[in-house]
């Protein structure tokens, strides 16, 4: 079924890995040809064939927000395919520089042991779950944030329906005058401040 998405969206997804992220982004790509979605692990192998992280996470957060405006500029929504655990990620990949833009975490709940179960069958052990966990940090108060559950089919299916319906409605509460954008600057800075940090 398609989605009538109205005005320009920019998802951030963030979750840990094996939560359904990848499924919902080619989902809502394939039922909206107003959508793309921007992979950062795509990327990441297409430059350097190398898992997170990767010889240069800054050069690749920058391309990513490079693509996204050029996308927004283009008439496009986004949805970024990331694990975006920490609050100075979300608020980079959130920023833009396109104006009336409406931004959206959207945060996967899933059981712990539904995901350790999933890497499990992937990679053979749960390791990027522990890897999260040591990066996680709860959003911010007042975040454009959209719980999605995806524990199974059936509650992956219900929280796409009402993704959908919040996409395609006229009112909402993420729309940009209720959240006026951060300092870019800033937010550049602190998100090189992280990485130098985790990657010294």
């Amino acid at each position: 079924m398609k989605v009538a998405v109205r005005g320009l969206w920019n998802i951030v997804l963030s979750g840990y890995p094996k939560s359904g992220k990848t499924m919902l982004a080619r989902r809502l790509v394939s039922e909206n040809k107003n959508f793309a979605r921007i992979g950062v692990d795509d990327l990441r192998a297409m430059l350097f064939n190398e898992a997170p992280p990767c010889r240069d996470e800054f050069l690749i957060y920058s391309i990513i927000a490079e693509m996204r405006d050029y996308l927004l500029k283009k008439g496009y929504s986004v949805i970024i395919d990331s694990t975006a655990p920490d609050n100075v990620t979300r608020a980079f990949l959130l920023t833009t520089k396109v104006k009336n833009v409406n931004g959206l975490v959207v945060l996967f709940n899933v059981e712990r042991e539904v995901i350790i179960e999933r890497n499990i069958a992937l990679f053979g052990n749960a390791s990027p779950v522990f890897a999260w966990d040591e990066r996680w940090e709860t959003p911010l108060g007042g975040a454009p944030i959209f719980k999605f559950k995806s524990n199974n089919m059936r509650e992956f299916e219900t929280c796409y329906a009402c993704l959908k319906e919040l996409l395609e409605s006229e009112t909402h509460p993420y729309k940009p005058e209720f959240h006026p954008p951060s300092p870019l600057k800033e937010i550049i800075a602190a998100l090189k401040n992280l990485l130098k940090k985790r990657h010294p």
